[in-house]
């Protein structure tokens, strides 16, 4: 099946600003709420490993980097197919015939690759139970939003962001896909406690590739070469992802994802929310930042 090529097909106004649902008190897109029974009873393999972040956090870096890791750094390998693909989204539903990542991950080959932006609360029960790895990233909050601000712009399953203004207040209200940041970060920082959680900061990526791919490789039990670990962070470059049409997610047509009004990846830096914080918008958000995360060990760097 075509995944591009049905989208393609798709009648106008098909994906337009898709409103969001309730689940469970998180906010979704309707067409994932309405679906909400086979993403609760989805079955997990025992050698599944889930890439868990909140939107704009990294995902797509971080499938790139355990495709490669996972292929022992063959990196031509990672271009067998576009990321949804080789990756699929958990809890993605849109209209039929396009095939929801479930309908995806139930016919794809294990060990399965699987993406979810879901909050630790909602995963299903299924990754526990087989005792699955997880590695989550987290971004800074203010990166994030701002990263966030501009996806919902192109996106067009997602609701109208409107103003950055206003973006920002529902950022901070958690009226925004897959809910608040703040609770998604600490939940899954206190998952570490419970299973095999490994948990990653965009900004140390950014610091260190390397390292970070070093690490990664470890909790995946892969000893893999220095050679090879260089291979791996050329690959996954934000230069060279954004050039790759197997990772830029320009397999997607302009009807669901317009990279004329912003591209998929568009800086992919730390610190570019100081162009566009004001400094009232930096002291509310960092007041209420205090009140939400002030009694945590979870600590971020806005700069690095």
């Amino acid at each position: 099946m075509d995944f591009s090529k049905i989208l393609h097909q798709a009648p106008e106004g098909t994906f337009h600003r898709i409103p969001l649902v309730p689940v469970h008190g998180i906010p979704l897109m309707k067409l994932i709420a309405t679906s909400w029974d086979k993403v609760e009873k989805f079955q997990a393999r025992k050698d599944d490993l889930l890439i868990a972040t909140y939107p704009k956090a990294g995902t797509t870096w971080m499938q790139e980097i355990v495709d490669c890791i996972m292929n022992h750094g063959e990196v031509e390998k990672t271009r067998r197919a576009p990321t949804h693909v080789r990756s699929p989204f958990l809890e993605m539903f849109l209209p039929p015939p396009v095939p929801s990542g479930i309908d995806m991950l139930e016919v794809a080959p294990s060990p399965r690759l699987v993406k979810t932006h879901l909050p630790y609360e909602l995963v299903p029960q299924s990754f526990w139970q087989q005792k699955c790895k997880v590695i989550y990233v987290a971004r800074n909050a203010k990166d994030n939003a701002v990263s966030y601000y501009h996806f919902d712009r192109m996106n067009k399953m997602q609701p109208d962001p409107g103003t950055w203004d206003e973006y920002v207040v529902k950022f901070l209200k958690s009226d925004v896909g897959w809910g608040s940041w703040f609770s998604h970060v600490l939940g899954w920082w206190d998952a570490r406690d419970k299973h095999d959680v490994l948990y990653v900061f965009y900004e140390d990526m950014k610091e260190d590739p390397k390292r970070e791919i070093r690490k990664v490789m470890r909790f995946l039990g892969k000893d893999l070469s220095e050679d090879v670990v260089e291979k791996i962070y050329q690959h996954t470059s934000f230069t060279a992802m954004k050039e790759n049409p197997m990772a830029n997610y320009s397999t997607i047509p302009s009807n669901v994802l317009d990279q004329s009004v912003s591209s998929f990846m568009r800086k992919g830096e730390v610190a570019d929310w100081m162009n566009h914080f004001t400094v009232s918008q930096n002291q509310i958000f960092d007041e209420e930042y205090e009140k939400r995360m002030g009694g945590s060990t979870l600590t971020f760097r806005c700069k690095i």
